[in-house]
């Protein structure tokens, strides 16, 4: 088997997998951490606004992935690609965070507000960890584990 010169789909999907299950954590934390710090400390809001952007945030996450590699015409391995692609997506990410916890909390407000602000800076970290994890991963081991190729 030729070796691989992009990522593929699969990858794609699981890198988003990864992803939100980190972010959707974060996602949680910070809700109740800001929540219980404002006095309207909940854990059924916080549970609904990592869910739901879960859910959401996988597909933005997916396109945003293969637009980056389109736009590059390969994957962000430069420090300054990498930052780039942070910043893109916190954009995107951080103001979906803010319409989420603004429909859910039926409000949107300051709460909704330092939200989305607490996980612009915990989540530009953490996505630039995780896209240099991905890093580490060779392009087609993981296709291959899947399905069981050999080279």
């Amino acid at each position: 088997m030729a070796k691989l010169k992009k990522s593929s789909h699969i990858r794609s999907v699981l890198k988003g997998v990864s992803w939100r299950i980190i972010a959707t954590t974060d996602t949680i934390l910070v809700v109740l951490l800001v929540t219980c710090l404002l006095g309207q400390c909940s854990m059924d809001n916080a549970l609904k606004i990592g869910a739901s952007e879960f859910l959401l945030k996988l597909f933005i996450f997916y396109i945003h992935d293969r637009i980056w590699l389109e736009v590059l015409n390969k994957r962000a391995t430069e420090t300054y690609e990498l930052v780039y692609k942070s910043i893109s997506w916190r954009i995107v990410a951080t103001s979906t965070t803010f319409l989420i916890s603004g429909y859910i909390l039926k409000a949107f407000d300051e709460v909704a507000l330092y939200i989305a602000l607490t996980e612009l800076f915990t989540k530009f970290i953490l996505y630039y960890f995780h896209e240099k994890l991905w890093l580490k991963l060779p392009l087609g081991k993981i296709r291959n584990f899947i399905f069981g190729t050999r080279k």
